[in-house]
């Protein structure tokens, strides 16, 4: 290592300083790597999009190549797949997003939008706002970025329909539908081979997890790409595989 090569540690620590003082707060630096990723996680997480040095974006990139390193790239083999959606070597992946479009803002969130924003970079965040300049995403809608630090090359963007109560409208679920159907779109005309959805709408949008399944498998037949669900929960992968006879 030269004289001027920074280890994981100090890139880290510059990171969190760097960051400590663009979001204008204040916090002790942990001693331990784990710690570490930690609030730098939490830093991104709540960062407002604004001009980033050269320096910064090295020394981030080069983290983030090592977590990436640390969990391993996977080129899935089946249309399903469970497991942790940044992981995956594919086209494109599609994210759960909110209407602001701009990621989850909550530290640490255990949201897939916090997921591939905090493994992508803050690139990702700083892109999305350059296309929305302060817009919102149509439910059902989708923009498409690059993946930066993520395996994927692209980032779909897309806004699934909130369930308040009870079962979802038919206009709901038209607009789930329309998510799939947006994502593909877009996919396409960027030239994709492949495409990897999460399961949207479910959860936190309380969307019921098998008609959402079925909604995802019919929006993607006749597809003119490979498509990959993801899933997660492990009610989801039942789901999934059932209808899809894996």
């Amino acid at each position: 290592m030269t004289g001027h090569e920074k280890t994981r540690e100090e890139n880290l620590d510059f990171c969190i300083r760097y960051l400590l003082e663009q979001n204008r707060a204040q916090a002790e630096i942990p001693g331990y790597l784990a710690d570490k990723r930690r609030l730098l996680q939490a830093l991104m997480n709540i960062w407002k999009p604004q001009p980033l040095s050269q320096e910064f974006l090295q020394a981030q990139d080069a983290e983030l190549a090592a977590q990436r390193k640390e969990k391993g790239c996977v080129r899935p083999s089946s249309p399903l797949w469970q497991g942790d959606i940044t992981r995956l070597k594919v086209d494109a992946i599609v994210n759960a997003a909110n209407k602001l479009g701009l990621g989850c803002w909550h530290p640490l969130h255990p949201c897939i939008d916090n997921a591939i924003h905090s493994a992508a970079g803050l690139q990702l965040r700083l892109e999305c706002n350059r296309i929305l300049q302060g817009r919102e995403i149509a439910t059902g809608g989708a923009i498409i970025t690059p993946g930066y630090n993520l395996p994927a090359k692209y980032v779909l963007h897309t806004v699934g329909p909130i369930v308040l109560a009870g079962e979802p409208t038919r206009g709901q679920e038209e607009q789930l539908a329309a998510c799939y159907r947006s994502c593909l779109y877009q996919a396409k005309e960027q030239g994709c081979r492949s495409i990897a959805f999460c399961c949207i709408s479910t959860g936190e949008y309380h969307f019921p997890h098998r008609r959402a399944a079925e909604i995802a498998i019919e929006a993607c037949k006749g597809a003119r790409l490979r498509v990959i669900f993801n899933v997660f929960k492990e009610i989801d992968y039942e789901i999934y595989r059932e209808l899809l006879g894996e």
